[in-house]
């Protein structure tokens, strides 16, 4: 049943929203000022720039690359179950990631494990928190988005006093503790009409019951907030409903006894089937997704932005410490600088999107270019303040992450930003992972950053550009008019989960 319309855009929905932000707090503080730590763990085990650089580009490479599993997983078991098993999986990395004997097993631990954990906490926060908004889901995505940063400013300087205070392992310890925290946040997250038809299946099940074992979920049900039209036939389905959605045509209505055997055969055979043209209707739609010339130019734009402006997270307390700038950590590291300018960064461009005249591919090319000049001057800065300056620069210019969702929504509409964003992030997460190795590759070559990072800024400059040039009117016709049409969000998580 569509829920009141008092319950939405507040009441118990804030409530929400400070548990998501508290929770993406938890989980991607550490991940996030990862490079406060990565000067720790060189001089602890001894291991390659690039090596070890694995450690900190796998930790947020792995969940963006895996967002369509943890979707799915949200989809199938609700936000509140899997935010508790995202809480372990934080928890217990970290904890794990203490006890470390090398490289190798820090990539395993810190690097996947934490990786996918955050990954998860992401998927199940944005997920609950659409459901409960609508006219101001905007806004409570951008508070919610915003813990990610928070985390990054304060763990940042936390994280280097527990170092001082208890070493590098009594600093994973406890971090890793004060992580089980975001199984308390999952408590708070209430589900909101969530589908019945799991349960009744569950319940066919237990009971042996003879009547149809599976069913067509009702309308009602597929309701997750107020707005939603009610299907009414089969090609009413999203895409995405068809993969979990069996039409009971297919399936027998009365199941004999004497013919269970052979009628549950003919049963699976047809439910493979239908899988099987759900599935490949799904990837049909992701081929036509790549059709596109704009969202082409942007899926390369992400990539080599991921590529090039995120090394600097992990390498610029290195950066640093190795051109003698600094002999140890300041009060306040670069990584917080950047985190703090990062969470100014996307609340601001995210009001000049807004704005009608501007146009959003348009904003995100030159939010690049702009990082990509602060990438190219950090090898000529000789100053530990100019590097305070470039961090801040960057770290502003980097959130554009929160005009993903709505320049795809541009590009492909609303029907089809769920498989748009998966491809999106993917080639962002490849990005991202690849990154500070390739960087800690460069300097273990030439002993210098300065090679590293003026590859860094080449790519990302180079990323602007083919941005910039494949969404002209003239290379691109598809969109010669207002990039901005009308779009009417509806109150499906299903579509709004990608909100960066």
């Amino acid at each position: 049943m569509a829920p009141p319309a008092g319950v939405l855009d507040g009441g118990w929905g804030w409530v929400i929203v400070a548990a998501s932000f508290t929770a993406q707090l938890l989980a991607y503080g550490s991940p996030q000022s990862v490079g406060v730590l990565y000067p720790e763990w060189l001089h602890a085990f001894q291991e390659s720039k690039g090596m070890t650089a694995w450690v900190g580009s796998l930790v947020a490479g792995v969940g963006l690359i895996a967002s369509p599993i943890c979707s799915a997983c949200v989809d199938n078991f609700g936000a509140r179950p899997v935010t508790i098993f995202s809480g372990v999986m934080v928890a217990g990395g970290l904890m794990l990631s203490a006890f470390a004997p090398n490289v190798q097993f820090l990539i395993f631990s810190y690097g996947i494990v934490v990786g996918l954990g955050c990954g998860l906490v992401y998927a199940a926060t944005l997920t609950i928190t659409c459901q409960y908004f609508d006219k101001r889901r905007g806004l409570a995505l951008g508070i919610v988005t915003t813990g990610t940063s928070v985390g990054a400013f304060i763990y940042a300087s936390a994280q280097n006093e527990l170092i001082v205070l208890f070493g590098l392992g009594g600093c994973l310890l406890m971090i890793g503790a004060v992580a089980l925290n975001i199984m308390a946040c999952a408590g708070f997250m209430r589900p909101l009409n969530m589908p019945g038809y799991y349960l009744r299946q569950k319940a066919a099940l237990e009971r042996n019951a003879e009547g149809q074992l599976f069913e067509k979920p009702p309308s009602d049900d597929l309701k997750i907030a107020a707005g939603s039209t009610s299907p009414t036939a089969e090609k009413s389905l999203t895409v995405k409903e068809s993969l979990i959605a069996i039409d009971a045509k297919d399936l027998p209505v009365q199941t004999e006894k004497k013919k269970g055997s052979l009628l549950a055969g003919l049963t699976i055979m047809r439910v493979i089937k239908k899988k099987q043209q759900a599935y490949c209707k799904y990837m049909h739609c992701m081929y036509e997704i790549l059709q596109d010339q704009s969202m082409v130019a942007f899926c390369i734009g992400i990539f080599l932005f991921s590529l090039g402006a995120f090394p600097p997270v992990l390498f610029i307390e290195d950066v640093a410490q190795s051109g003698g700038l600094v002999e140890e950590v300041s009060v306040i590291p670069l990584v917080s600088i950047g985190a703090i300018a990062t969470c100014v960064g996307k609340l601001a461009l995210g009001v000049l999107v807004d704005i009608r005249w501007i146009n959003g591919i348009h904003l995100y090319a030159f939010t690049m270019f702009a990082g990509g000049v602060a990438l190219l001057l950090i090898p000529t800065t000789k100053t530990y303040l100019g590097l305070q300056i470039l961090a801040a620069v960057l770290g502003f210019f980097s959130g554009n992450w929160s005009l993903t969702s709505y320049i795809t929504t541009t590009i492909v509409g609303l029907d089809k930003l769920t498989q748009a964003h998966g491809i999106l992030m993917f080639f962002g997460g490849f990005g991202i992972m690849l990154g500070p190795p390739v960087v800690g590759w460069f300097f273990d070559w030439t002993q210098s950053y300065d090679l590293a990072f003026y590859f860094s800024g080449g790519c990302v400059e180079l990323g602007a550009v083919i941005l910039f040039l494949l969404n002209l009117p003239c290379c691109n016709r598809k969109h010669t008019k207002n990039d901005r049409p009308d779009v009417r969000y509806v109150s499906n998580c299903d579509k709004v989960a990608s909100v960066a």
